[in-house]
Formats: C-alpha cells, structure tokens, sequence
C-alpha cells in the first residue's frame, strides 16, 4: 500500500531538498499546503499533486493521510505539529522544531500521548562526513572522545533592514546544538561565549563549552563569511587520534602513525596511519552529501513503524535548550562587552 503524505509549506527548500527525497523512499506526496497560491500550485504542478491547499487545516482533512511534512516558519510548526499529532498523524518537522524549547516540548507532549512519532530535520548528522565520523566514534576503535573543535560560519543573509539575529541563531546555529552533543555521545553541561559585533549584522561569536562525558567544545560561528567558500569543518579529537571532516564530504581519521624518515623499510600501515576519504563526483550516482535523502529515509522508517535512528522531537526540544542557552552566552558578550576582559 502506498505510503501518503501531505506537505505543508511550498517553498524553495521544501521543493528542492526535500520533496525529492519522497519517490526514492515509496512515499507519494497526496497533497500540498502554502499561504501563497502560487507557491502551492508551483509545487503540485512540479510533484503531479492533484489536492492543493492554502490553509493546512484543510489539509489534515485530507482523506487517506498517513503522515505530514512541513518546512515553514518556528511558531507554525508547533501549531501544525501538534494539531497533525492530535490527529494520530505523525509528523516530519524541517529544523527548528518551534522557536523555542518550550514549545518544542509541548510538540513532544502532544506526540508522547497520541503514542506517533514526530522527526526533526537536523541532515547535519546524516551528512556523509558526519555520518562518518560518528560511525567511526561510536565503533570502539576510537576509544574516548576528549574534545571538539568546529567552524561553522554563514553570510548576513538572514535579515534585512533592522538587524536581527533570530533566524541565523534559529536556522542556521541550531544544527550544531544538535551535532555536537550527537558526535561527542555527551550532552553540554556547561556553556560560555565570546562575541563580537564588528557592524551591525556582522557578528562573530566563539563559544566554548564542556560536555558530560567531560570532553571539551570549543566552536566558532557567525555572519562574517560568504556562503559561497566552504565555511564547515570539525575535529574530533581523541588520545592520539582524531578525526577531521571539511565541508561535510572529506574525512580523515588521523592515528598514531611511528615516524617514516629514518625507517628504511616505511610503509603505509593499515593499522595507525591516515584514513582519508572524499567523495568521487564524476561517478554516475546520484548522492545527496548534505544528507537530506539519508534523513528521510530513516524518518520515513520510523514512520512506517520500523526501526529508527532519525532525530526525534526530544533531540530537537534539547538542541533548542542548548540554543537557548547559548543565545544568552552571546547576548550578554554584544549588550557587556567587559564580560570578556
């Protein structure tokens, strides 16, 4: 029988990254819902979508749903969410999972007692580099993980006119407060921020943190980059190892390597030398890298009553705690600016 979602929320990103990834996962997209018309109609002509909505309460009406998916604003994915689970439907919901960790605690109320699921879209652990690194991490080979060091840093492109940082710190610093408690295994338990305005819309903030497990963090991020050049890259380090991933797609596992120079019989060892990896781009396969199509189709899974590793709203209500919190750490940098002498 065929899987059928309904889709709230008709713009580029829904119809570029995620809608593709519905076919490939045997999962027929029955409806489509947008405030704009246009949008709606651009969408269901583009999917072959007979039912076209402009409100998504006419949409969960729609007969014959088994799940709904939306990538629209924080405020409405809570609403959606909730009203979608209170119709025992489960729900896929684009990051962030409402804006704030409040409300994404009451989406995962809402699903804990209508007993469905409801996903995250937090692709950053399903990016190929990430993805394996945390394979890595999580084999026993790795041993303890003792720090993170990251960059992760984007354009003043969230806002315009009066300067704003809430969607940056929403859409775009919300995937690490999910990454690097993922990759670490330890939540943050302690968290600290140096930032820097140098203009207006122009922020840089270093934040350091300590997780759990007792690994420290350290991680930059801001709006001073141009999202044209890779502007990602993570070092997990262990005890004399680590392993690095650039730009989501090259990997390399650093060991504990003996030195070469003097050794007239070196060699590459399989057993402590450099692993790298970078994906082969000529090669006539269609990949998604960013991990889109990885995330869909584990939430696709778990929806379908399978096994799952998917985020799940409790991931998300916790990225946004850790958000919250470092949007304080920052906030208190740019308004007390002597907090960092």
């Amino acid at each position: 029988m065929s899987f059928k979602i309904g889709w709230v929320g008709c713009g580029r990103h829904a119809t570029q990254m995620l809608l593709p990834q519905l076919a490939p996962n045997n999962v027929t997209l029955a409806a489509v819902c947008d405030v704009n018309p246009l949008a709606a109609q651009a969408a269901a002509t583009h999917y072959g979508v007979s039912a076209v909505y402009n409100d998504y309460r006419q949409l969960l009406e729609h007969p014959g749903l088994h799940a709904i998916g939306m990538a629209v604003g924080p405020e409405l994915h809570q609403t959606i969410a909730i009203a979608a689970l209170q119709r025992g439907l489960p729900v896929f919901i684009e990051k962030p999972p409402g804006g704030s960790a409040k409300a994404a605690r009451e989406i995962a109320a809402t699903a804990h007692r209508a007993g469905v699921p409801a996903y995250v879209g937090f692709m950053k652990r399903y990016s190929t580099g990430n993805k394996i690194a945390g394979n890595i991490l999580r084999s026993g080979d790795f041993g303890p993980i003792l720090g993170f060091q990251g960059n992760y840093l984007t354009a003043p492109g969230y806002f315009s006119g009066a300067v704003d940082y809430s969607s940056f710190y929403l859409h775009h610093c919300v995937h690490y407060m999910d990454l690097m408690p993922w990759l670490v295994g330890a939540e943050i338990s302690d968290l600290q921020a140096r930032a820097f305005e140098h203009q207006p819309g122009r922020l840089l903030a270093h934040l350091n943190m300590t997780f759990a497990n007792g690994a420290l963090g350290t991680l930059v991020m801001g709006t001073v980059q141009s999202r044209g050049t890779p502007m990602e890259n993570i070092t997990v380090m262990g005890d004399h190892q680590r392993i690095e991933v650039n730009n989501v797609i090259n990997v390399a596992w650093h060991r504990d390597p003996p030195f070469k120079a003097e050794d007239d019989a070196a060699r590459l060892d399989n057993s402590c030398d450099t692993l790298c990896w970078s994906p082969n781009f000529t090669a006539a396969a269609n990949e998604d890298h960013k991990g889109y199509h990885a995330l869909l189709r584990d939430v696709f899974r778990g929806m379908k009553g399978k096994s799952s590793q998917a985020p799940t709203i409790e991931d998300g209500a916790q990225a946004m705690l850790n958000l919250e919190r470092m949007i304080v750490a920052i906030e208190q940098q740019l308004h007390n600016p002597s907090l960092s002498h």
